[in-house]
């Protein structure tokens, strides 16, 4: 599995919930955004984006985000989010994610999203901040 996740350098497991089961007995389509936003969060804190913004109250906000389902999902089954920076600019970056299930062996998911720095002090767009750059590019980028 470690092969479907190369170049992806924050993997986050998830355990399916059986609540998360629709009527046609797989995942519902609206909780691999909620999947999306685990892994998002676990990459944000490798690069300490959080911290960060508390400090600097430069965070990010979520500007799009798309998901490309491939394979159902069922319970019971752990997944893992692969998550990486594909595209930076002066105020956002894209971010990649792919899903693998623990119990099919491949590649069920995958997805983008387009995140904006946005000032929460001045409530208007930003710029990444260099030292968020810095830590993306040293540590993250893909």
């Amino acid at each position: 599995m470690e092969q479907l996740l190369e170049g992806f350098p924050v993997v986050t497991e998830i355990p399916v919930a059986w609540g998360e089961m629709d009527a046609l007995n797989h995942v519902n389509n609206a909780v691999y955004f909620r999947y999306f936003e685990t892994a998002r969060l676990d990459y944000f804190g490798h690069i300490n984006l959080m911290e960060d913004m508390a400090i600097t109250k430069i965070g990010p906000v979520l500007g799009d985000t798309y998901c490309r389902y491939k394979l159902p999902v069922t319970y019971p089954d752990t997944l893992l989010v692969g998550s990486r920076i594909s595209d930076i600019q002066t105020d956002r970056f894209t971010m990649e994610y792919q899903i693998v299930s623990k119990k099919l062996g491949k590649v069920t998911t995958t997805g983008t999203a387009t995140i904006v720095m946005f000032n929460f002090a001045s409530n208007q767009k930003a710029q990444i901040p260099q030292k968020l750059l810095d830590a993306m590019d040293s540590a993250c980028f893909a």
